[in-house]
């Protein structure tokens, strides 16, 4: 049962047993009484009376947990109750019976009400037993009464702390112990709580003085029409007082409620009346206007001057609404003047879209006002600004004023914006003007490009695309929408980024693409593509089974040449056109594409600016991956294919990068992708529709034991070079900490690879040195049992000369592709593997991550990690890709309780971000480390067994 004190907070909780048994540290003798039927029954017991900071914890408990007390159960709901409401702030100072200091809960709003009032219905009979004295009566307390009472001793007892008194300078409200009060306390809290706790509310109502007046505006009287025009300045708006009666729901003008002051009886009774004055009292020091209402002995009305309306525009029904005076315009009879930026063709440019998007198509920017979803004429806006009132009546309303919209509606600063810098503003919504962004929409042809990008699923319906007749090949429907898309954006002189999944078919799409081009004389031309060196085979491959006839011309190697590179593709690697770029400029392409875009990802490399010189009526970007490990890459990317899209990339990293990096603007991930949308396709393999036919593919984490040699050189390497690493600073730490990560890595593979032996020395000192490559064995052995083949892929090549000889003592017929292999041996090494002929495959995780298709493996053996777990699914994806009818397994070998284990951990997170925004950079990442965090990362975690 609950004991009420006073002050409220002393109150107590008392424990005891309904069938007499005394309970455990019983210290107070109570005579209680109950309900017993219809009447009460009264008796004595022993009960365990404990303050209410010590019964909380357990009353809320007792709420959950089966068979407790009902009455238990009952005080737990209202202290979980008491509890969100002083979370809620809804506390008030006030006074108790016996003139102490005491907290109450309160004001209580609606759902408040409500629910106290379902609350006490539930109270069983239990939880109303009370403690009488022996003269005392029966009488039992009101449900609803007793758990107000509780409520406020929860309150009373939480919200102190124990800097109160020094913070208050006063220990009253704020002290543990009970404060005697004098009349200076009692009147604090009167005003603090006038009106809150009471129930009682004050609120001005904004109307016109002449209703009449006002009714004829809203029946069609114009502004235009009026006798006088300036008749309408000298309208004049009113405060009104109105009382609220919070519990009832009742509104009342206060002049009405005055009128009836002789009465005592109703909801505004004297109480309400003295309650409401003081509330006006408070809200005059918040406002100081509304001072002019307590000149009069019943404060109802005043009007307000201009300079009074502006400010409740603003400031000042911010401060009412603080002193708990909410302010009420006529929402039906007032709008809102809004100014928004207009980008939009130039007066002298043609109405019609233009066919093809270039740097000499200017648009406009202006300013545009609007009221009520209606934009206002040149005139009207005169009109207002000539008013110079917070409130103008216009048409058929009134219409707020902001000085500062209308400021900047006035505000003649203007740009002129190129096409690709005009669609990026409206995309985004908003754009830079006078040295600050705002919002901005889209006028003329603009709006409409605008929509048709906006769902470029719709404009392929309206205008369906098919295939170009001269590609040998049957494009899957999501090929085709691919198609179309690259199609529709290259036709308007824009460029884009196909960033599907590798192994869904970009370079047929690509070349389908060139197909198209060569329709049209507009766009007809030679194709350049740039590609890693190993995909130079491929592209070759595909150009002459999907557009047999086509002219195919290699720009690579010492008898390079550009002769005859006026039609079909020139195919040419990264390094090549590096250092040829000024031969690849002097020829005007159709259309330039760069496949394994990621390669590019950094705008500053010698490689991305060179890029930047060759001329093409249209760029296209293939990559699988366009983020790998900050947005800056994604705007290399986008800025070479679309110039001028994402602005600078200082000003894309502050008003994008930054705050969708770090989490601390919510809104920019979103804006940034309404803006890139429109110009960069991404599908995954998992998507629905897109390639059904795929067999699934499953992951593992096999984690293997060190031996104890690898132990050995583990912790010694750890030993030592922490050592010297905390004697090094700058640069010197930094190659320290890189060369640990890298030396703890190779250890983990094999110790030969880390002591630098040749292969026969490291497989001579016998078997057993490498628990990884026991497990490779084991793993082999198994997949060639079942005839299967399978790619194993090392970041090291030493590594993999070392898996090749192992393999070849092993009798197992094995191939290496690494950096150094040359072009026709890679085709011809993907040949031997696509028949069958090699069953393994070793490759660098570098030289044969992308570009090649290598369906022929059901397995793929990650020996080592790499850093970002988008390059391990590209390497996956050499064989989880269209072709494959087989279940793709994929392995991941880590070793257990080392820095790899770590390593796992972190790309384990990573990869559940990979559509969102990624972040650090590898392994120097690690450099920044403090000595304490790189010597838990790399230490050796021993594994019970």
């Amino acid at each position: 049962m609950f004991l009420p004190g006073d002050p409220p907070r002393s109150g107590r909780i008392a424990f005891w047993f309904p069938d007499g048994v005394t309970p455990p540290q019983a210290n107070e003798t109570l005579t209680v009484v109950r309900p017993h039927g219809t009447s009460a029954r009264r008796r004595e017991v022993r009960a365990n009376a404990v303050p209410l900071a010590q019964a909380l914890p357990v009353l809320v408990e007792a709420r959950r947990t089966p068979g407790a007390d009902p009455a238990a159960a009952f005080w737990g709901a209202a202290a979980v109750l008491a509890l969100h409401l002083v979370a809620r702030g809804k506390v008030l100072p006030g006074v108790s019976a016996g003139e102490f200091d005491a907290w109450r809960i309160g004001p209580y709003d609606d759902e408040d009400r409500q629910r106290l009032r379902a609350l006490a219905d539930a109270m069983p009979p239990e939880a109303r037993a009370v403690p009488l004295e022996a003269a005392g009566t029966l009488e039992l307390p009101q449900a609803e009464a007793l758990l107000r009472s509780f409520l406020d001793a929860v309150a009373d007892m939480l919200v102190r702390a124990p800097a109160g008194p020094a913070a208050a300078a006063d220990r009253a409200w704020t002290a543990p112990e009970p404060q005697a009060l004098t009349p200076r306390h009692r009147q604090w809290a009167a005003k603090v709580a006038a009106g809150l706790d009471t129930g009682i509310g004050v609120s001005l109502r904004i109307e016109l003085p002449d209703a009449d007046a006002f009714g004829q505006l809203l029946d069609g009287a114009d502004l235009h029409e009026a006798e006088d025009e300036d008749d309408w300045q000298e309208d004049r708006f009113r405060a009104v007082v109105q009382l609220h009666h919070l519990g009832e729901g009742q509104v009342a003008d206060a002049h009405e409620v005055w009128s009836r002051c002789g009465t005592t009886s109703g909801l505004f009774d004297a109480q309400a009346r003295s309650e409401a004055l003081l509330v006006i009292r408070r809200a005059a020091r918040a406002w100081e206007p509304l001072a002019r209402l307590l000149a009069t002995a019943a404060p109802a009305a005043m009007e307000l001057s201009d300079g009074e309306v502006g400010d409740l525009l603003g400031q000042g029904a911010a401060a009412l609404a603080a002193a708990g005076v909410a302010v009420h315009w006529p929402k039906a009879l007032v709008k809102q003047l809004l100014v928004r930026g207009v980008v939009e063709p130039a007066a002298k440019a043609a109405s019609d879209m233009p066919a093809l998007l270039s740097a000499d198509t200017l648009l406009d920017f202006r300013w545009e006002l609007t009221a009520g979803g209606r934009q206002l004429t040149a005139a009207e806006v005169t009109r207002i600004a000539e008013a110079q009132r917070p409130l103008v009546r216009l048409r058929d309303s009134w219409v707020l004023v902001d000085p500062q919209v209308l400021a900047r509606a006035q505000d003649r600063r203007s740009r002129q914006f190129t096409a690709v810098e005009a669609l990026g503003a409206v995309l985004a919504g908003r754009a830079e003007v006078g040295g600050e962004q705002v919002e901005v929409c889209a006028g003329g042809w603009l709006a409409e490009l605008k929509e048709r990008l906006a769902d470029p699923e719709a404009h392929a319906r309206r205008e369906p695309l098919v295939q170009p007749a001269a590609l040998n090949a049957v494009l899957r429907d999501y090929q085709l929408r691919g198609l179309s898309w690259m199609h529709q954006m290259t036709a308007l002189g824009l460029g884009g980024c196909l960033a599907d999944d590798m192994g869904l078919g970009k370079t047929i799409q690509l070349i389908g693409l060139h197909l198209l081009r060569q329709q049209d004389a507009a766009t007809t031309g030679p194709t350049l593509v740039v590609c890693p060196t190993s995909l130079l085979g491929n592209w070759a491959r595909e150009i002459e089974k999907f557009a047999p006839g086509t002219k195919v011309l290699r720009y690579h190697g010492s008898k390079r040449s550009l002769v005859g590179a006026d039609e079909g593709f020139v195919l040419t690697t990264y390094t090549t056109m590096r250092l040829h770029a000024p031969d690849l400029a002097a020829l005007s392409w159709g259309l330039v594409a760069c496949d394994e875009a990621q390669h590019v990802k950094n705008a500053a490399s010698a490689t991305a600016k060179a890029l930047r010189t060759l001329p093409a009526r249209a760029k296209i970007a293939l990559t699988g991956t366009p983020v790998e490990n900050n947005l800056a890459e994604l705007w290399a990317l986008l800025d070479w294919t679309t110039p001028g899209l994402l602005g600078s990339l200082k000003a894309f990293r502050d008003q994008y990068a930054r705050g969708a990096e770090s989490g601390k603007d919510p809104h920019a991930a979103g804006r940034l992708a309404a803006l890139i949308a429109p110009f960069l396709l991404r599908r995954k393999k998992s998507d629905p529709g897109i390639a059904p036919e795929l067999p699934p593919k499953q992951e593992t984490d096999h984690v293997v034991g060190l031996s104890k040699e690898q132990v050995a050189l583990y912790e010694a390497v750890v030993r030592e070079t922490l050592d010297k690493i905390r004697e090094s600073e700058g640069i010197a730490r930094r190659g320290l900490v890189l060369g640990l990560l890298s030396s703890l890595k190779a250890i983990c593979n094999h110790p030969g690879q880390f002591l630098k032996q040749d292969q026969a020395l490291a497989l001579a000192q016998g078997s057993g040195r490498s628990g990884k490559l026991e497990l490779l064995d084991e793993l082999l052995d198994t997949i060639l049992a079942e005839d299967r083949s399978a790619l194993v892929f090392t970041q090291y090549v030493t590594m993999g000369r070392l898996i090749e000889s192992h393999l070849a003592q092993r009798g197992i017929r094995a191939q290496f592709l690494h950096g150094g292999t040359t072009v026709a041996q890679r085709e011809e090494m993907v040949d031997r593997f696509q028949d069958g002929q090699v069953p393994v495959f070793l490759l660098s995780l570098k030289a044969g991550g992308t570009g090649l298709n290598l369906t022929r493996a059901g397995h793929v053996v990650h020996y080592d990690r790499w850093w970002n777990p988008a390059v391990e699914d590209q390497a996956s994806d050499r064989a989880y890709r269209i072709g494959q009818t087989q279940k793709v397994m994929v392995h991941r070998l880590i070793a257990e309780g080392t820095v790899e284990d770590r390593i796992a951990e972190l790309l384990a997170s990573k990869r559940a971000l990979a559509d969102a925004v990624l972040g650090g950079a590898g392994e120097e990442a690690f450099t920044e480390l403090s000595d304490a965090e790189l010597a838990a990362f790399v230490e050796l975690r021993r594994v019970r067994g």
